[in-house]
């Protein structure tokens, strides 16, 4: 898939986006973190943050029947599909994903967990015209997955073919990047997360124009009935969870890679302060640390 939970919203990603951090993949390069590594330890970290969220939305989805077989669209390193998996004590999970890495990574957690019988992983860019067979899902996932889509309405079309009929759909998606600091952090340059998020709104609005959409109207317009909607707010206190201030840390590199050109030059120091890990500015050594956003779900069904 193009870039799907490979960017997190949190990202969902998603990805995924999030903490069975597992730092077994350098193959040797003991200090050379590889673009996928950090990919797929910040959706670890968003895994494991964001669990508690993640539950809730499964228990909400409307289903008429528990599912038995589900597709995982974007699974990034598997937060829904394990998600899925507990919540439905009978289901298989298709896992599909671009990235062979965070593929792989599904893979070792679902043999940890004792589950690898349940999973199937299918590498596959859904962005290309023919999709790979994934068998016909009663319930599709697609976590901060759809946004990265360069043809959505086409996925959804896709989607809805590949449904059986009654079967359901659930779109999640987090509003935008998450907060952190409190407004008037840091010390000297107060509101530098509001600055870092304008900055990486124009950058997203040309590269990832489909982030922050509205998918009901989507979802209707490419033939599903749309069954409800559902906004959980998030706001987990970070002060004693080290797994928020590395969270915390990698989603602010990823945000300064967007942003590093258009940002004032005092913020770009002030944020280089924060993600210093040895200096006393250092994200991971504030007590104040939140994680502060919203998931919202799309639940919508195939009639026929």
């Amino acid at each position: 898939m193009t870039h799907a939970q490979h960017t997190p919203q949190h990202g969902d990603n998603g990805a995924a986006h999030h903490g069975q951090a597992q730092h077994g993949h350098e193959h040797g390069h003991a200090h050379h973190h590889t673009e996928a590594d950090s990919q797929a330890e910040i959706l670890d970290l968003d895994a494991e943050v964001l669990a508690g969220h993640i539950t809730d939305i499964t228990t909400w989805l409307p289903l008429n029947e528990p599912p038995r077989h589900i597709v995982d669209l974007g699974c990034g390193t598997g937060a829904g599909t394990f998600a899925l998996l507990e919540q439905f004590p009978d289901a298989q999970v298709t896992a599909v994903d671009s990235s062979a890495a965070h593929l792989q990574r599904l893979r070792e957690k679902a043999c940890a967990r004792g589950v690898e019988d349940r999973v199937r992983t299918v590498q596959a860019d859904l962005d290309a015209t023919e999709w790979p067979d994934l068998g016909e899902p009663d319930l599709v996932w697609a976590s901060a997955s759809m946004h990265h889509m360069a043809d959505p309405d086409r996925a959804l079309r896709t989607v809805r073919e590949l449904l059986a009929p009654g079967g359901l759909f659930a779109v999640v998606e987090l509003a935008g990047f998450p907060r952190f600091l409190p407004g008037d952090a840091p010390e000297g340059r107060p509101g530098l997360e509001d600055r870092c998020h304008t900055a990486s709104e124009s950058y997203h609005a040309e590269h990832v124009p489909h982030r922050g959409a509205d998918w009901g109207p989507k979802l209707a317009g490419a033939g599903f009935a749309l069954e409800g909607d559902r906004t959980i707010d998030v706001n987990i206190e970070g002060s004693r969870s080290e797994a928020v201030g590395a969270y915390a840390l990698g989603s602010l590199q990823r945000l300064r890679r967007s942003i590093v050109d258009t940002l004032e030059p005092g913020d770009l120091a002030a944020l280089d302060q924060l993600l210093d890990t040895d200096g006393p500015g250092s994200i991971l050594r504030r007590e104040d640390l939140a994680v502060r956003t919203e998931r919202t779900v799309w639940a919508a069904r195939r009639e026929s």
